[in-house]
């Protein structure tokens, strides 16, 4: 990640410190502010410590009779409309970008940004990140029943939100519901605007920081240094960063 940066290596330390503690995520106005150097240079760190954040293999989620809650969101605008009144299921979603989340009752965190909720699209990604011996709990939407997810996994259960059901025992999703909330408040309230070429990147931040939260017994320092024992071989150039950018439509 620092290959051939002339930034200096306590100000990167500080800026992945800064990143790593900051529960809504930190702007690279306010990275540039803080640490003194240019905003093009804060863009570009802030993006490369977001690529470190990437979890790169771990494993499967689950597993052992354990729990993993699924889940999915809308982020964006309807065009021609104010963004803080629009974002979610309702009309209009079909503009929106679409992300899925995988959280474990036992801290880990996966989400994916996807061209569509569906079963054709959702039903590879539970299956390639959860151990068949999990339960897996859903709301009642209509692509987790087309799925059949209880051959596939331990169980299965569901939580009818259209009915006023948000839990029944230990069946909920409000752990992951939970995550996007923290996921919209960074976007919305510190970011502003993410564009469809970054989104995934920007996920893989909250991801890291909900996999590593203080709830989990992590502090400050511990989730800064397990960000860092994660750089090697993770690459990033400007001109990869901005290539990915000019192929938006």
């Amino acid at each position: 990640m620092l290959e051939r940066s002339k930034i200096k290596l306590n100000v990167w330390l500080q800026a992945v410190y800064l990143i790593c503690s900051s529960k809504k995520g930190m702007s690279s106005h306010q990275l540039h502010r803080t640490l003194g150097v240019t905003y093009k240079t804060a863009w570009f760190m802030s993006h490369r410590i977001r690529e470190a954040m990437h979890v790169t293999g771990g494993g499967l989620l689950g597993g052992g009779g354990s729990t993993v809650e699924a889940d999915e969101t809308y982020y964006g605008t309807i065009p021609g409309r104010e963004p803080a009144r629009h974002y979610g299921r309702g009309g209009g979603a079909q503009h929106k970008e679409k992300i899925v989340a995988l959280v474990s009752r036992e801290g880990h965190t996966r989400s994916f940004h996807v061209a569509n909720i569906d079963a054709k699209q959702l039903k590879p990604i539970l299956l390639g990140n959860i151990e068949r011996d999990t339960k897996v709990f859903t709301d009642t939407a209509g692509h987790y029943r087309r799925m059949q997810l209880k051959r596939e996994f331990k169980s299965h259960k569901m939580v009818n939100h259209s009915a006023g059901e948000y839990a029944r025992g230990d069946v909920h999703t409000n752990t992951v519901e939970s995550y996007f909330g923290l996921l919209k408040r960074g976007l919305y309230g510190t970011y502003h605007h993410v564009s469809h070429a970054h989104l995934q990147r920007y996920c893989d931040e909250f991801d890291f920081r909900f996999s590593h939260r203080t709830s989990l017994g992590v502090n400050d320092a511990e989730r800064a240094r397990a960000a860092l024992k994660q750089i090697g071989g993770k690459r990033l150039t400007y001109r990869r960063i901005n290539s990915r950018l000019q192929a938006q439509p």
